[in-house]
C-alpha cells in the first residue's frame, strides 16, 4: 500500500483526535515501519489495518466508520493536489464512473506500483450509477467518503447505497441517485 496512504491517514487521525491519538496508536501497534512513513514509499496493508483496529479500539467508532471518516479527508488531498484532474468533470456521476478507465490510470502513472480496487460500471445514466467495487482489501467504506465529497465538490447531493456482495466486503454493489 503506498505511503501517501499512511501519512494522509496520520495526518487525518492528528486532525481529528490530535498528536496523542497518533502516538497512542503507533506505540500501541507491532508495526515493521515503526510507524515511520514516507508519501512514495510502500507498505505492508497489514499495518493500516493494525492502525485502524487501534484507532477503533480507542474512540470507539467502527472501522467502517473510520474508512468513512478517512475517505472524506482524502478527497481533499486529491482536491489540493490534483485540481487539473477534478477539472477534467463537469458532473459527480461522470467522475464517478470514469474511476477504473481514467482517473486510476493518472494515479498508475504516479504511483506505478499501487495496488489499486476495481470499479465496474454495471450501469449510467444522468441521474445514476451502479457500479461494483472489488478488492482484496475491502476498504469500500473509504470509497464511499471519496464519493460523499465528490457530490460536495459539484455542489449536489446524492444517495448512496452499499450492497455486500461478498459477506467480508471484498466485493460491493454501489448504487448512487443523484438527488
Amino acid at each position: 500500500m503506498k505511503g501517501i496512504v499512511f501519512t494522509e491517514f496520520l495526518d487525518m487521525v492528528e486532525d481529528k483526535f490530535g498528536l496523542e491519538m497518533v502516538d497512542k496508536i503507533i506505540i500501541n501497534t507491532n508495526l515493521k515501519s515503526e510507524g515511520v512513513y514516507t508519501s512514495i514509499g510502500t507498505y505492508s496493508f497489514s499495518e493500516m489495518l493494525q492502525l485502524l483496529q487501534h484507532l477503533s479500539k480507542y474512540t470507539d467508532i467502527s472501522i467502517d466508520n473510520l474508512l468513512l471518516i478517512y475517505g472524506e479527508h482524502f478527497f481533499s488531498v486529491i482536491e489540493n493536489s490534483y485540481p487539473g484532474l477534478l477539472a477534467t468533470y463537469k458532473d459527480p456521476i461522470e467522475m464517478l464512473s470514469s474511476i477504473e478507465n481514467h482517473i486510476h490510470v493518472e494515479v498508475l502513472k504516479i504511483y506505478p506500483d499501487a495496488e489499486l480496487p476495481t470499479f465496474l460500471v454495471e450501469e449510467k445514466s444522468e441521474i445514476s450509477l451502479i457500479m461494483v467495487y472489488k478488492s482484496s482489501r475491502a476498504m469500500h467504506h473509504f470509497g464511499l467518503g471519496l464519493m460523499n465529497k465528490t457530490f460536495e465538490h459539484f455542489n449536489t447531493t446524492a444517495t448512496i447505497q452499499l450492497e455486500k456482495i461478498k459477506e467480508d466486503g471484498t466485493e460491493v454493489r454501489f448504487t448512487v441517485i443523484k438527488n
